[in-house]
């Protein structure tokens, strides 16, 4: 009885955490013109890739579709944060491609970021980033596992 109140509780938390980060990022990011979409999607392809990854790689990194990365990429384009630009080997795919502006960008945001990033993860120790780390990977495999059966 206790895991399934454990299951329940993680499940609700999960979003709620996830709304409520969505919400206060979300408006430090409006002085930058940014969303959370578009910050996450400039923040995956920087730690994710060495090289300018497709639409196709991003949207599995980010757990997204490619429609919705589309999407979100020409709305970055737009404001000059990143370009999409066709594959020398292959028209039919769409790379994307960083601009300075993030450079710019982070220099502006770092501290801001930094300091967003402290109190949220204010009094929780190592062992329990190290134990909840693990089990957001447990559960990001069992989500991929999940989709290869709907797929």
């Amino acid at each position: 009885m206790d895991s399934m109140i454990d299951d329940k509780f993680i499940f609700g938390s999960v979003l709620i955490v996830s709304n409520q980060m969505d919400t206060l990022l979300g408006r430090e990011l409006q002085e930058h013109d940014l969303t959370t979409k578009q910050w996450l999607l400039i923040i995956v392809i920087e730690n994710s890739f060495d090289h300018d990854p497709s639409i196709k790689e991003v949207a599995k990194a980010m757990g997204s579709s490619h429609q919705n990365v589309k999407q979100v990429a020409l709305k970055l384009e737009k404001k000059g944060f990143l370009l999409l630009e066709k594959d020398k080997n292959d028209a039919r795919v769409l790379r994307i491609k960083l601009t300075d502006r993030i450079n710019v960008f982070a220099k502006e945001s770092q501290l801001k970021a930094e300091n967003f990033t402290r109190k949220l993860f204010k009094n929780i120790s190592k062992e329990e980033m190290t134990a909840t780390r693990s089990l957001l990977e447990k559960m990001l495999f069992n989500l991929a596992e999940m989709e290869k059966e709907i797929n």
